[in-house]
């Protein structure tokens, strides 16, 4: 009788989206997903590459999901008549899914909470921060423009990536966070300081210090280390909340080939930011305490689930933005945005001086809402900060868990959020 070969998590999704029953580190495939993804910043460009290739249709219109999240506010002539070609296309193409301006969110998060994407699941998307879905054990791989590919065919060829495995120990101390984790392990990553490669490998997160985050932290996790040159992001079992029960089986064999592994005591992390120009740039928070900052913002696909906000507004109770800072706070999710008006949270950012802005990408997505200016400063829970990521070229942008970009909005400069926060 023939052992089947041990496999991480990693090659069973693959190999299910493949319908085979084994897939190698290396091997070439063309997995089929049960999601297509694409943004609103790129529907256009697939639509006319395809029509100007003969293509009338695409291969599985059940399977695409547009998401309008990056220009939702509709800030110009531009992005109207871009909201209407998107419409227009959905129609032509009969897609499955259709969030457009205020309906769903964020693309990265609004599938997760609406239980859209879910432990296991394989999928294809436009955008790099797909890694997000790393959260609740799905993969989802960045085709960027070959997602019109995908579109076309159903598939794209895709090379089987190797994993490398973080057992994670301990538990953050109070004031610390998952975002703070993850800008230590980019870090870490870029100085080649555990001795692994990063680039197009699974970073897959297992060990007992897993189950003492939430759902809001792994996403900060997985968006963290995203911007590094990783495959993707993988949880080793879902966070508690999430029901896994009928998912296939996405959790790796005890003997699975990791390409390399080691461990991360999270009780030894203190608050850090990303320093301008990417978030591998980490340094200790309290190097930097004083910067001055003018723009700061909560939110959008780096921190945008409810408990972020929950955290935050514990810490502005009482408190006000201060003057000359200006604070956006931008929901994930058009429920999230509910549930935070709701409970009260909206009002407690809103009665601190925070300017509320519509659930999805807000300022990261190239400052086209509530940008920062010519030499300017900010703090920020955004996916990367990249020399004109907010807008101003010259602006420099830091980044920050929710809790320091809260404490530093307070405070006018960066600040430590351990003398706010309730453990």
């Amino acid at each position: 009788m023939t052992t089947a070969a041990p496999m991480t998590a990693t090659q069973k999704i693959l190999a299910r989206a493949c319908q085979r029953s084994h897939v190698a580190p290396g091997e070439v495939i063309y997995p089929e997903p049960e999601w297509v993804i694409v943004h609103d910043g790129f529907v256009e460009t697939a639509y006319k590459e395809l029509h100007s290739l003969g293509y009338g249709s695409i291969a599985h219109p059940e399977r695409v999901m547009f998401v309008t999240d990056h220009e939702v506010a509709y800030g110009s002539q531009r992005a109207v008549e871009r909201g209407r070609n998107i419409r227009q296309i959905a129609k032509a193409w009969n897609v499955g899914q259709v969030y457009d301006a205020g309906r769903g969110g964020h693309g990265h998060i609004f599938p997760m909470e609406q239980g859209l994407v879910r432990p296991g699941m394989f999928l294809f998307a436009y955008d790099m921060h797909c890694t997000n879905f790393g959260a609740v054990g799905a993969l989802a791989m960045a085709a960027g423009t070959e997602v019109t590919a995908v579109l076309a065919t159903g598939s794209l060829w895709t090379r089987v990536p190797e994993t490398v495995r973080v057992d994670l120990r301990g538990r953050l101390p109070a004031g610390s966070h998952a975002r703070d984790v993850g800008f230590l392990l980019a870090q870490g990553f870029a100085q080649g300081r555990w001795g692994v490669e990063h680039d197009y490998r699974v970073i897959e997160f297992g060990g007992p210090g897993i189950d003492t985050l939430d759902l809001a932290s792994r996403v900060a996790l997985c968006n963290s280390i995203t911007e590094m040159g990783v495959a993707n992001v993988l949880f080793a079992a879902p966070p508690p909340g999430i029901d896994a029960q009928g998912a296939p089986d996405f959790i790796s064999d005890a003997n699975a080939p990791y390409e390399g592994r080691f461990e991360f005591d999270l009780s030894s992390v203190a608050p850090q930011v990303a320093l301008p120009g990417g978030p591998d740039r980490a340094e200790r928070l309290d190097r930097v305490l004083g910067q001055p900052i003018d723009h700061a913002t909560l939110g959008a696909c780096g921190s945008g689930m409810y408990q972020d906000f929950a955290d935050a507004a514990r810490i502005f109770e009482g408190q006000k933005v201060a003057d000359g800072v200006r604070f956006f706070v931008v929901p994930g999710t058009a429920q999230t945005a509910r549930r935070m008006a709701d409970d009260g949270l909206t009002q407690i950012f809103l009665d601190a001086g925070a300017i509320m802005l519509p659930p999805g990408c807000g300022p990261c997505a190239g400052g086209s809402m509530a940008p920062l200016g010519p030499g300017e400063v900010s703090i920020a829970t955004a996916a990367t900060n990249h020399a004109g990521r907010f807008g101003a070229h010259d602006g420099q942008v830091y980044l920050g868990s929710p809790l320091t970009v809260a404490a530093s909005a307070i405070a006018g400069c960066l600040a430590d959020p351990r003398p706010l926060t309730h453990a």
